[in-house]
């Protein structure tokens, strides 16, 4: 018995697929300088979701697995006046649909019928930067290259779709070059210094899971940018899809990941169903 359990660790071990995101945080907590850049985050409870409201006003709810951006839900607690006193509200958003409630109770209920008894985790909400009045993130590639080591590969903008909170292209998300989104907000030598940073968080970010996760060849990081452009990993996907990169103009990134997805013996899909292109 205790020789199957041991063979069934080690194959987990070796996965390339690591779905439990609580599972990857609670790694990448124990990395000082990464854990600097991780969003606070709990496993979903009723007094974690109203403390973390009290505490930060707007956090996200997300499944421990899956992707794609199914099932996220951003969460805020609102500040307002009811007969000339002061009164509280809370309202989610799950896909297009948003929903108001009076109570923190009435909410919370309306929320666990949304999980169904799966497990959740809360994050701490990261204001995220705007395109044109809608939020985007940063997907960055980080791949194990040919000749050893890690290398950051490939990085994109996700632009969420006008009614959507998620930047996901297969929730109709608009794709554009990393550096067309932050050009308005950094001038080119600090633009230079923000891609470089990211690179070396990604690059650890990836040394630090295959430590524990010996099997992954390849990552990929969503990261937010706060308004004082400090980076911010939202999430950690050991097989990102490589689609965005096809709707870019110029097609080197994609080239470079088929090209060292190829020496660890990964093929990709490329066919974009839902995602826009932006340029």
């Amino acid at each position: 018995m205790r020789g199957k359990r041991e063979t069934m660790l080690s194959a987990k071990k070796l996965s390339r697929y690591i779905p439990d995101k609580w599972a990857k945080t609670e790694v990448l907590k124990n990395d000082a300088e990464i854990k600097k850049h991780l969003p606070l985050t709990q496993i979903l409870s009723e007094s974690g979701l109203r403390e973390m409201l009290g505490k930060w006003r707007m956090v996200y709810v997300k499944p421990t697995r899956g992707s794609r951006g199914r099932g996220v839900m951003r969460v805020e607690a609102i500040e307002g006046k009811e007969a000339g006193r002061s009164a509280r509200s809370y309202a989610y958003q799950l896909g297009e649909k948003r929903l108001t409630f009076g109570t923190y109770k009435a909410m919370y209920r309306s929320i666990l019928s949304q999980v169904k008894g799966n497990a959740y985790l809360v994050q701490k909400g990261i204001q995220l930067l705007k395109h044109k009045g809608r939020p985007f993130d940063i997907r960055l590639v980080v791949q194990q290259a040919p000749r050893g080591g890690w290398e950051a590969t490939a990085t994109v903008g996700r632009v969420a779709h006008p009614r959507k909170i998620v930047t996901n292209g297969s929730e109709g998300g608009t794709i554009y070059p990393t550096a067309y989104l932050l050009k308005s907000y950094a001038d080119r030598v600090k633009l230079n210094g923000m891609l470089k940073q990211m690179d070396q968080l990604g690059v650890r970010t990836a040394k630090r899971l295959h430590r524990s996760y010996p099997g992954i060849v390849e990552i990929g990081l969503d990261l937010a940018l706060d308004r004082q452009l400090k980076p911010w990993i939202l999430e950690v996907n050991t097989v990102p899809d490589p689609c965005p990169f096809a709707l870019l103009e110029d097609q080197s990134m994609l080239r470079k990941i088929v090209r060292y997805g190829k020496a660890y013996g990964k093929t990709y899909r490329l066919r974009c169903k839902k995602a826009k292109r932006g340029l």
